[in-house]
This record gives structure tokens, sequence and C-alpha cells, in this order.
């Protein structure tokens, strides 16, 4: 879900990153390139860059000069492991309480239509 408090290259990373935990890209993959990227989402290069750049700050892409950037060995995982503490940490908590204060059963939830 787009938060549009959020700057715009975080947004781009969360695209990013829902790719390839849905995947799309699995690691060892080719990442689209900054233009094609920023093309297809109606951002600035430069923008997509900096997404880009956080990726592989945090070890999750590899740059091979010339050919392109990489999805690294290991990311899908490692992402996965912090997507989902971010959300039992930060998500998940309003979610809970909205539920226990709405009376919502587990049953009323059609887990399958996720």
């Amino acid at each position: 879900m787009a938060d549009e408090s959020k700057p715009v290259y975080l947004r781009l990373r969360e695209i990013i990153a829902a790719s390839i935990l849905d995947g799309e890209f699995s690691d060892g993959d080719l990442l689209p390139s900054v233009r094609a990227f920023a093309a297809t989402q109606g951002a600035n290069p430069l923008t997509v860059a900096k997404a880009y750049q956080s990726f592989q700050d945090d070890g999750l892409v590899v740059v091979k000069r010339g050919v392109g950037m990489f999805v690294a060995d290991g990311a899908t995982r490692r992402l996965r492991e912090a997507e989902r503490e971010r959300f039992l940490d930060s998500v998940w908590p309003p979610v809970a309480a909205q539920i226990k204060r709405l009376g919502i059963r587990l049953d009323d939830l059609d887990l399958a239509k996720a």
C-alpha cells in the first residue's frame, strides 16, 4: 500500500522489494535498468538510482559494471526476514488492536482471498 507521506525513493524501494518477495525477481536475477524502471514508474532516474543504491548499501543487490544490477545471493531470504520483522513490530499491532476493538474472529477473516 503506497504511503504518500514517504519519500518517493522509499516508495520505489517498496515496489522493488515486493517484486523480489513475490518472486518476480529471484536471487541472481538482473533488475531493470535505472532508466527502464524510471520509465515504468514515471519517476526521475536519479530517484530510482537512490532506491537502488539503498539496496546496494544493504547488500541486497550487486552491481556488475557495464552489465547491471543483480539481486544478491540470499537477498530474498534476508529481505523476507526484515519485512516480516517490520510487519510484526510496526504494522500488526494496530491491526490486531482494531480486530479486537471490532470483535472480529478468526473465522470472520477469509485468508484465502489475501
